[in-house]
């Protein structure tokens, strides 16, 4: 199979992908925790939507503000270097969360130690998408892409119903410490990896040495993708992909709709893991189809957006827990295939020397649809109540229609303008 081969044959690449699978294990260790904790905290408060929303923005707008900043840094600076003082930044951060189990008092440091530990995180994750098309060759990417996706899934559906468990029989320090560990295993790992001075790609080599790395400013990087229409577009889809935010939903499906053990971390657990388990199946069955050429993973992303939209209907419909497990394995389908081919298609289309600020943009992107998602959502749900909540998930079926149609027309208006390209090129070849 290409996934194993991948990491029996690459060690760099395996390193990065253990680094990534224990420390995505822990975070989804405390999310669970820290999430039935906000529940617990703030139940008949009157704004127990308002508090989950909080802790979900908490993780993406402090990050958001960052990117511009992170971008730069992982393209002025020793990326791997990036990674090492990101994991070990995160582990004390994650460590802090410990003062707020004490009782409801501590709430707020709930929030204060989360944006810590998602400021940081928005360094390492570009850093860690940059550095791929320099330890994988070019005909490895999707693979490679596809396992980083697969394994921020699995780790889902691994790490929720493990960090229930642990919740419910050693107590939500115990999942806290085990969440810092891992990060300390992911710089060690990280330590280890080497860079090659040119990518292994092949992909922006030319253009990594040679421009000033001073020189590599925010603004450059926006001017570089307002010249370059094809790696612009690619931005909108991990933006799209969260027209509207799925985490509220869930956690509210979770702890109020179908309940399963104290506080619902069982049910949540499970919803988690279901999540998880479409994210890891998506890429598996759209990779069959696909050439790895940009023109036909753009083409799949579009079959993506109707798995989505398709989910969230599914999900509206659900009349039980178990038929919700299956809407929401549909609905994580779509967005792990969007998730990964978009990844994949910049990685292709960027220049090396651009790389941390495109996928900083990228993430930015995302980052900014979710909080507005996760935010509507949860004053949706305070105003007119958890009995609702189908009636706001049949709505997320409707909005998930848009991102679909505007992604088939910025892929109808590439692929004229590639075809007007390739028609030209001959043209001035014979008046040459």
């Amino acid at each position: 199979m290409g996934y194993i081969k991948l990491i029996s044959s690459n060690r760099d690449f395996a390193k990065l992908w253990a680094a990534q699978l224990v420390s995505l294990l822990g975070d989804w260790f405390s999310t669970i925790v820290i999430s039935a904790l906000i529940v617990s905290y703030t139940e008949g408060s009157g704004y127990q939507g308002v508090a989950v929303s909080a802790f979900l923005i908490a993780r993406l707008v402090p990050p958001l503000l960052m990117r511009p900043l992170a971008g730069v840094l992982a393209d002025r600076f020793n990326r791997k270097r990036l990674l090492i003082a990101s994991d070990i930044l995160r582990a004390l951060a994650v460590l802090g969360l410990l003062f707020a189990t004490q009782s409801p008092e501590y709430l707020p440091l709930i929030y204060v130690f989360v944006v810590i530990q998602f400021l940081v995180s928005s360094i390492f994750e570009p850093a860690r998408n940059a550095i791929m098309p320099s330890i994988l060759y070019r005909h490895q990417l999707v693979i490679g892409n596809t396992l980083s996706s697969v394994t921020w899934s699995a780790m889902l559906a691994i790490g929720a119903i493990a960090g229930g468990l642990v919740a419910e029989m050693l107590g939500t320090q115990a999942a806290l410490l085990i969440d810092a560990m891992t990060f300390v295993v992911s710089a060690l790992l990280v330590v280890t990896i080497v860079i090659p001075d040119k990518p292994r790609s092949e992909i922006g080599g030319s253009e990594r040495t040679a421009r000033d790395k001073s020189k590599r400013t925010f603004s450059d990087g926006l001017r570089y993708l307002i010249r370059h229409p094809e790696a612009a577009g690619t931005l909108f889809v991990k933006m799209g992909i969260s027209i509207p935010s799925v985490d509220t939903v869930l956690i509210i499906y979770g702890t109020q709709v179908f309940v399963l053990g104290e506080g619902g971390v069982v049910s949540m657990a499970i919803l988690w893991a279901a999540f998880g388990c479409g994210a890891v199946i998506g890429p598996f069955i759209t990779n069959r189809f696909s050439d790895d050429s940009v023109r036909v993973l753009r083409r799949l992303i579009v079959v993506g957006f109707v798995v989505i939209a398709l989910g969230w209907l599914f999900w509206g419909l659900s009349p039980s827990l178990e038929i919700l497990v299956l809407a929401v394995t549909v609905r994580a389908m779509g967005g792990s295939v969007n998730w990964t081919y978009s990844s994949v298609v910049i990685q292709q289309v960027v220049p090396d020397e651009y790389l941390g600020r495109a996928f900083s943009l990228d993430f930015a992107g995302f980052e900014l649809a979710h909080s507005i998602g996760i935010l509507v959502v949860g004053l949706l749900i305070d105003a007119a109540g958890s009995e609702s909540i189908q009636v706001i998930v049949f709505g997320s079926a409707l909005a998930s229609l848009i991102p679909l149609m505007i992604w088939a027309q910025i892929v109808h208006s590439l692929e004229k303008r590639e075809s007007k390209a390739l028609s030209v090129a001959p043209e001035l070849a014979a008046g040459g």
